[in-house]
């Protein structure tokens, strides 16, 4: 069923204005610090397996898997940078000493080998054991594809396999399936790398098990009710979900897994189920922003057109799930709106998540932030060095390097230009390069470096209205397919296409049903979201009305990176006409002023801010 793959992680390198900045500060910055905070905490030691009770940094059911991904992230800054032999070195010790933690059975967690050792597979709903094992598994592939080592590889089959002898269909086994689900892709990736079905197969059970009556989850705690089950995507099977329900990210992981399985086994039902999940998400239950989770309660999706704004949970971890799960949508089909969701989420949801230093985060990401917003939680006015749950920084370690990956997928004789981010691939004998400043300019010119026969297809965003494209100086006529331009022929080394998208500043408004966006309206110019922060405008974001019909310029952004558009338009301000009163009658007074909107991503690297993506307008 799969007609496309993502490229190798090495096989690209960005040298755009927006995103290879963040692959070089993660590579600086958020791998190093964050493996810095694992040490401190006792993520690391804990694989020393020599904890013991009185004694602090007492392991955590989850600490497994935070490592994992700091390891997953050094294996691709590797394969980026094979000239650091000193992270080389690095990672390898850490390797060592993860295999010195597995048990002679296979099993491979620090928790439950050290704290709670009796509790073994007791609580499959609430305890990350599966959770773990799969961002362990996802790390070992990472290594193996990254080194050619197996050592990792090899100890994470034996964990697989062990897994196997526990979960599965047989009687004498468990029918249950992970309570935070992820081992499903993790396992299709281990079959992949290992040529072993039998990966595939137990990470198929998972899948088909889920929701199936009598339910697991009810069955490990009768006192489990639907809307617990529902949290964990299990209050039915996997099948007939037709709306994204329940914990934002173990439902990203789940779909992502879901799509894995249906290709591999030319499931049209399941990957039917895939589509009306990803649907429901991009057409009723995300932000503009491509966040995901609309409250904090459960870390939840809720209704369809449940969208506020300073209450907004949109959890990075999500926003790099929805990433991953459009993807693999777009590789199955070859169609165009998925990479559409895939961009948006990525430019804007995730990215806002870090600073541009790659040393603080957002774990929940606002929509609207003022000196009244009620922060409880994750959901803070201002990114953090560090979490407890450190989920979300140790996700973009591993999700950062991939970048370069997202924009380019292969097939047999062709490559995909889906993100057209300045940069070079080199990939089967194959090598192009992509100039321009995209996203932030729409002239992008593309140069073929090597001869052959060979398909090269362009997307075309589906936010553009109107675009050009020439061969060497020559007008190509070809209308999009499904998203893309395709052009197949004998490619001369240093033929050049000019792709010319439109990148007009462009209104959006909500659908009415959305009623913490009714009247407002938003700003998006190519695939940013752009926001008012009171850096440049003042504290009184609330009280601007923009004139949509006055136009829009753009200009470089202040105290922003070289490059950096910001825009620029008309605005009346409101006049305070309370005199401290909660309810008045007085009528506002309209004042003549202007605004300036950044990129959302963007926001608050200049120091503590409020933020309002959702504008009032006249």
């Amino acid at each position: 069923m799969k007609n496309c793959r993502s490229l190798p992680v090495g096989s690209v390198r960005l040298a755009d204005p927006f995103l290879a900045h963040r692959v070089e500060a993660d590579y600086r910055v958020t791998i190093p610090t964050s493996i810095d905070k694992c040490r401190e905490t006792g993520r690391i030691d804990s694989f020393r397996l020599n904890w013991k009770p009185g004694m602090p940094n007492r392991p955590h059911i989850f600490w497994d898997s935070d490592f994992a991904k700091v390891i997953e992230g050094m294996c691709y800054a590797v394969a980026l940078h094979p000239e650091d032999h000193r992270m080389a070195a690095e990672l390898d010790g850490y390797i060592d000493l993860i295999v010195s933690a597995q048990q002679p059975d296979g099993y491979l967690n620090t928790y439950f080998t050290q704290v709670a050792p009796a509790e073994r597979w007791k609580n499959i709903f609430d305890w990350h054991e599966l959770y773990c094992a799969g961002h362990l598994i996802e790390a070992a592939v990472a290594h193996y594809e990254a080194t050619g080592s197996r050592k990792f590889l090899d100890a994470m089959c034996r964990c697989a396999d062990y897994i196997g002898t526990v979960f599965g269909p047989e009687a004498d086994r468990m029918h249950g399936y992970p309570g935070h689900e992820e081992l499903e892709l993790a396992l299709c990736k281990l079959a992949d790398a290992t040529g072993n079905d039998a990966y595939f197969r137990l990470a198929k059970y998972f899948v088909d098990e889920r929701g199936k009556s009598p339910n697991f989850f009810q069955q490990e705690d009768p006192g489990r009710n639907e809307g617990q089950l529902k949290n964990r995507q299990a209050h039915k099977p996997v099948r007939e979900q037709r709306d994204a329900d329940g914990h934002s990210v173990r439902a990203l992981y789940l779909y992502a897994g879901m799509a894995d399985v249906a290709e591999r086994s030319n499931d049209a039902e399941l990957l039917d189920a895939c589509k009306a999940l990803f649907d429901s998400i991009a057409e009723k239950r995300m932000y503009i922003t491509g966040g995901c989770g609309s409250t904090l309660i459960g870390e939840a999706f809720t209704v369809d057109y449940n969208l506020p704004n300073d209450t907004a949970y949109a959890e990075s971890c999500a926003s790099m799930a929805l990433v991953q799960f459009a993807k693999r949508l777009l590789n199955i089909t070859r169609q165009g709106r998925y990479a559409d969701v895939m961009e948006q989420a990525l430019y804007n949801g995730v990215l806002s998540g870090i600073s541009l230093q790659g040393s603080e985060f957002f774990y929940a990401n606002l929509l609207e932030v003022s000196s009244d917003t009620f922060t409880y939680g994750h959901i803070r006015k201002e990114r953090q060095p560090w979490f407890d749950c450190s989920c979300c920084p140790t996700s973009f370690c591993r999700f950062l390097p991939q970048l370069g990956s997202f924009a380019w997928s292969e097939a047999e004789n062709e490559l995909r230009l889906n993100i057209p981010a300045a940069g070079s691939v080199n990939r089967n004998g194959i090598e192009i390069e992509v100039g321009g400043s995209y996203p932030f300019g729409g002239e992008i010119p593309v140069t073929v470096k090597s001869a052959g026969n060979f398909r090269f297809a362009l997307r075309i965003p589906g936010w553009c209205r109107s675009f050009r494209l020439t061969l060497n100086g020559e007008a190509v006529s070809a209308a999009p397919e499904n998203g893309y331009i395709t052009l197949e022929r004998n490619w001369n080394a240093g033929d050049r296409l000019d792709l010319t998208l439109d990148m007009p500043v462009e209104v959006v408004r909500a659908n009415p049903a959305v009623t913490a966006d009714a009247g407002r309206i938003a700003l998006m110019r190519g695939p940013l979201v752009y926001a008012l922060e009171s850096t440049d405008n003042g504290r009184v974001l609330s009280r601007l009305l923009i004139d949509t019909e006055a136009g829009f310029t753009t200009a470089p952004a202040p105290n922003l990176p070289d490059g950096v558009l910001a825009i620029r338009g008309e605005a009346r301000l409101e006049s305070d006409a309370s005199e401290g009163r909660l309810y008045y009658r007085a009528a506002p007074q309209l004042e003549k002023a202007g605004f300036t909107a950044i990129p959302y991503a963007l926001w608050q690297n200049r120091g503590p801010a409020d933020l309002l993506v959702w504008l009032r307008c006249r």
